[in-house]
């Protein structure tokens, strides 16, 4: 029995500790957990998206972490990144436990970034969809005609040309976002589909719950991931919601 209890248990409680001492590594540079659970649909993209970001970690100064393992979840873990990356994570990810422990960790100063698909979740979490900004309703595809906000106090925003055409999936939402700092909006010539008005964000930024988001509806496509200006854009949102963070 002794014996078997080290054959079947050792072994998992080893896993769990390793997942631990790997969050909490120490390291001059700060670090970013890169979250891809996924409850619904799960984007193809998102296996490009991750090494997207470890790529960006790597050229500017960040560590990147990666799990689709909600158990992550814990104030123990969460307080050694410095942000955290839904990308593309679907529906219900986290139980009501996780959800207090991530509330807490934005309201300690933690930073989140929402790629596409994080806004399709969390509809029985009311906290989240204000911490993203916004609830996904549909969606329409194809090429099309953005306007950037041109904002000098967000690097991203010179960066992209003032009409941005590329190809991806356009999300539209449930209600315009309020209280947030819109940085892309789709163009007036993509009206199709649309249900709440020509105002159309599909990129923003704001401080929320002591906290810093940033949400970037593009992101649909394996090809965004090797777009310099995408790239650039995903880049910024996350040192905005560094910040100073360590």
């Amino acid at each position: 029995m002794i014996r078997l209890f080290f054959l079947v248990i050792c072994p998992a409680l080893l896993l769990v500790s390793c997942a631990v001492l790997h969050a909490g590594k120490k390291s001059a540079k700060p670090r970013v957990l890169v979250f891809s659970k996924t409850a619904g649909y799960h984007h193809a993209s998102i296996s490009y998206g991750i090494a997207a970001i470890q790529k960006l970690g790597a050229a500017n100064g960040f560590e990147v972490d990666t799990t689709a393992d909600a158990s992550w979840f814990t104030e123990d873990i969460l307080e050694h990144y410095a942000a955290v990356v839904f990308m593309s994570t679907t529906h219900e990810v986290l139980d009501k436990g996780q959800q207090a422990d991530f509330e807490r960790y934005i309201r300690a100063g933690g930073g989140y970034v929402g790629v596409h698909a994080a806004a399709d979740g969390g509809y029985t979490w009311p906290w989240y969809g204000r911490l993203v900004g916004a609830y996904f309703d549909h969606h329409t595809g194809g090429k099309d005609t953005l306007h950037v906000i041109r904002d000098k106090k967000f690097p991203v925003t010179y960066a992209l040309p003032s009409r941005w055409v590329r190809t991806d999936e356009w999300y539209h939402f449930r209600e315009v976002p309020q209280n947030v700092h819109v940085l892309v909006t789709m163009g007036e010539s993509s009206g199709k589909g649309k249900k709440k008005g020509a105002y159309h964000p599909l990129v923003w930024y704001h401080s929320y719950d002591g906290g810093r988001a940033f949400y970037t509806a593009l992101g649909h496509t394996n090809e965004s991931y090797s777009e310099p200006g995408f790239l650039r854009l995903l880049l910024e949102g996350i040192q905005y919601t560094m910040g100073g963070n360590d």
